[in-house]
């Protein structure tokens, strides 16, 4: 019965269009013979079933980087963790004097090892004077330091044969110069021994020496050919220290 509904009015459309087809091209209809259908969609159909799940597509492009957000607010503090075990009593005071005396020392007998190491290299004698080259540079007043600590000065030649004794100890060395000890720090132009002892029975100046150079030389050195020059005492060189015999 619905069949029929269905397909009444198809065949009521069908006619009617013959109809006007035949009053609209009536010469071409009588010659060559046609037929028309017109088809009507019929009603929705039930929705099939769900097809299979597709393969995954490509990778999109990676977007732009967002912006930076605030930092957030810092947190609660957290509970106080449990004491730990008590520490092991430390009396540190004697042990930081002990270490500190250690130290020290260690530096004298670093300093004594380096003066024993100097003389067992070789030393010079006159009757009564023993000569120590130190290869050590050193300014002036620290030189002299160096050798009153020992027991003795930087050497003092007061006579020919003490100076040629020191002359021919830095010429066996290999060295040009030495400091002597001879100055006018107390008094400008007036040279002494720096055990205070006035020059008055020897010298040795090179000629045209001690002229003052600067007005900055109020120390005094030895060449290798025994002569004496006055020089600064701030630059740092080679000296001879000096020793009684009776004391060494």
């Amino acid at each position: 019965m619905r069949g029929e509904k269905l397909l009444l009015p198809v065949i009521l459309i069908s006619v009617l269009g013959l109809i006007l087809l035949q009053t609209s091209y009536g010469q071409h209809l009588t010659e060559e013979p046609c037929s028309v259908q017109i088809l009507v969609p019929g009603l929705k159909g039930e929705p099939g079933e769900k097809g299979v799940k597709g393969a995954p597509g490509r990778p999109g492009r990676v977007g732009p980087l967002g912006e930076i957000g605030l930092k957030g607010d810092m947190g609660d503090p957290g509970p106080m963790g449990p004491n730990g075990e008590p520490g092991v009593p430390c009396e540190c005071t004697p042990l930081r004097k002990m270490i500190g005396e250690m130290d020290i020392l260690v530096a004298q007998m670093s300093s004594e090892l380096k003066f024993i190491k100097n003389a067992v290299a070789g030393i010079k004698e006159t009757d009564s004077k023993v000569y120590l080259l130190v290869k050590e540079e050193k300014r002036y007043s620290d030189a002299e330091a160096y050798c009153q600590t020992r027991g003795g000065h930087l050497a003092m030649p007061k006579d020919e044969g003490a100076n040629a004794a020191i002359a021919g100890y830095i010429a066996e060395a290999g060295l040009s110069r030495v400091y002597i000890g001879i100055h006018d720090l107390e008094h400008e132009g007036l040279f002494a021994y720096v055990d205070r002892s006035p020059m008055t029975t020897f010298s040795k100046w090179r000629k045209g020496e001690p002229n003052n150079a600067y007005d900055d030389e109020d120390c005094a050195e030895m060449v290798a050919s025994g002569e004496w020059t006055d020089v600064a005492c701030h630059p740092t060189m080679y000296f001879v220290c000096e020793f009684d015999k009776d004391s060494v």
